[in-house]
């Protein structure tokens, strides 16, 4: 028997096939029945003709669908690179929208006199200074015609990632391209890109480049395999986000150590949305669980991500299904789907197989891939293999450099988030939350037709942005991943003064003229076809959400206010006529025969 077992494990396998094409003794019939009986493993190689099947069948083996093995992260490559082409179209998009109003020719903040004053810092001369400190690529157009160079920024950013997120294909110099064109954007944004996710989307989009192949356009390239150095700095990228988030919230409000910051979040937060409204409601125990669970996943589960492939995917999923309740219960831009994009790196082919058709040419792809180094085949190493495998040794070396300062930002106790330590943005701390404002308040522009702003009986009407809070019987709207960036900059606006935020006064000079590119970014014009406002000011209120089951919900009413006072007082276009002058902006003035 011994003699029998050690021929099983190393004869070639064509060898049972011979022995039932020689003799056809009983003997020999006998002593392979009793070796098969014996050891049962080889019988599952043997061809189907062993097993009753008819000769020429497949076999039943052979007919299972192959599955991918764990290790590979060529599939991983075209998830990671479809979602970074939606942020970047949703990004985009927004930019389109809004750019023109916000940085353009008339915008509230032109970019052009942006960049002639970071012209003038530097020595009046557009030079590397003038890149280094503003890297966009207007420096190189006419800026006599602004609006067409951010529509063109805008609209080839859209083709190019409306391209790589249908075809599931890129190489690095489209990847790049998107980069490059919306830090153009970024950089001369000013305070309408000053939010964290504009530094975030810059840095996952700088570490997609290197997850593709120079040239070559296919989902799976079979000469340039994803480099384990690009996921790891996908995962590296999680890691830091979550540990800034969750020790900034340590560090910050007490809220969050006495487990009440959810108690107010979801009726506080920049945009809510009609889901935060039930959110807000629930058992104060359930909120309690939400924060518990907030802490362990932002600050526990990133070391999963170190400890092998099945912590990590546990964290991978932990963290996606977090992103996804973020995404359910509030408008947080396209923060939280851009957050998602990092996480996805935890998993490799095995894990994201789920996702592609058993007939897709990218899985079949894979699996021949597999199946050829399994058997030894690999591709030869050539000059460009090595060559890039010196890229990805100079990207490591630089993500770490480059992640020292901010390191040592998580651990310190004067921690800052959402900072770029290098002008490339290309890492940087993040966070969110840190406090959290236990009053929710609004400022409500509105107008006046009145020749006395003091007139007990003047009438005044009030404007309705796009999305955020203003008439109470408006119900939340749902914008996410879209972004309004006035709206989310009127919500910081609405905790300072309007001293702190003068660019609100410049809003309140263009309602006054009926100016259309303010107008554009405006839900509500209460004086849509009639004559301009004399009279424009800003009233501040507090908001809270209508109790369920109450009178005024049974009304149609998601909001009660109540009123705090003035924000700003009346003001008329000639009593800004010199506030607008002292600030280098354009007297927005009225138009022959718009009044009557």
């Amino acid at each position: 028997m011994r003699t029998a077992q050690s021929e099983d494990c190393f004869t070639p396998k064509s060898e049972p096939f011979n022995m039932a094409a020689t003799g056809d003794s009983s003997g020999s019939s006998v002593r392979k029945r009793h070796v098969e009986s014996r050891n049962p493993e080889p019988e599952r190689e043997e061809s189907g003709e062993k097993h009753g099947e008819e000769p020429g069948e497949e076999p039943e083996k052979d007919r299972r669908p192959q599955s991918l093995h764990p290790g590979t992260f060529w599939l991983t490559r075209v998830v990671l690179l479809r979602s970074v082409a939606f942020i970047y179209l949703v990004a985009f998009s927004v930019a389109f929208n809004q750019n023109k109003q916000l940085i353009g020719e008339r915008g509230l903040m032109p970019c052009r006199s942006y960049l002639s004053s970071v012209k003038r810092y530097v020595g009046g001369k557009i030079g590397m200074a003038a890149f280094a400190y503003t890297p966009s690529l207007l420096w190189l157009l006419d800026w006599s015609e602004m609006d067409v160079n951010l529509d063109a920024l805008a609209v080839g950013g859209m083709a190019l990632s409306a391209v790589v997120l249908v075809t599931g294909t890129a190489n690095m110099v489209i990847m790049a391209s998107l980069w490059l064109l919306y830090h153009s954007l970024v950089s001369v944004g000013q305070l309408w890109y000053s939010f964290g996710w504009e530094s975030q989307l810059l840095e996952t989009g700088f570490l997609s480049i290197f997850l593709c192949p120079l040239w070559t356009l296919s989902q799976v390239p079979p000469r340039c395999p994803p480099s384990l150095i690009s996921i790891w700095t996908f995962r590296w990228l999680i890691v830091r986000i979550m540990l800034g988030a969750g020790l900034i919230k340590i560090r910050g409000d007490k809220c969050w150590r006495d487990l009440t910051c959810m108690d107010y979040h979801y009726e506080t937060q920049p945009v809510p949305n009609p889901i935060s409204y039930y959110m807000h409601f629930s058992p104060w125990w359930f909120h309690r669980f939400e924060t518990i669970s907030n802490h362990l996943i932002e600050l526990v589960f990133p070391f999963f991500t170190f400890l092998g492939r099945r912590m990590c995917v546990v964290n991978g999923a932990a963290q996606v299904l977090f992103q996804a309740v973020l995404i359910t219960s509030g408008n947080l831009s396209f923060l939280n789907w851009l957050t998602i994009v990092p996480s996805l790196a935890c998993f490799d082919d095995a894990a994201l197989g789920f996702l592609f058709s058993s007939k897709s040419g990218a899985k079949k792809a894979v699996l021949e891939i597999q199946k050829e180094e399994a058997a030894g085949r690999t591709p030869k190493p050539s000059k460009g293999m090595f060559i890039r495998r010196v890229v990805n040794v100079s990207l490591a070396v630089l993500i770490g450099y480059l992640s020292v300062p901010v390191v040592m930002n998580l651990f310190s106790s004067k921690q800052v988030m959402n900072t770029s330590f290098d002008p490339l943005r290309i890492v940087n701390t993040y966070g969110a939350f840190g406090s959290i404002t236990k009053e929710r308040t609004e400022v409500i522009f509105q107008g006046t037709l009145s020749g006395d702003p003091k007139d007990p009986e003047a009438l005044w009407e009030e404007y309705q942005f796009l999305c955020k809070p203003g008439d109470v019987q408006r119900r939340p709207c749902f914008i996410s991943p879209y972004h309004y960036r006035l709206d989310w900059l009127m919500w910081f606006a609405a905790f300072q003064t309007y001293e702190q935020s003068e660019w609100v006064i410049h809003i309140a000079g263009r309602l006054l003229s009926n100016d259309s590119s303010v107008l554009s970014l405006i839900d509500y014009n209460p004086f849509q076809g009639r004559e301009t406002p004399r009279w424009v000011r800003g009233e501040h209120f507090r908001y809270r959400f209508t109790p369920p089951g109450s009178s005024s919900a049974a009304e149609g009413k998601w909001w009660l206010r109540k009123r705090i006072g003035a924000y700003f007082p009346a003001v008329d276009l000639e009593g800004l006529r010199g506030y607008f002058q002292s600030r280098s902006w354009p007297h927005p003035h009225l138009k022959p025969g718009s009044r009557t």
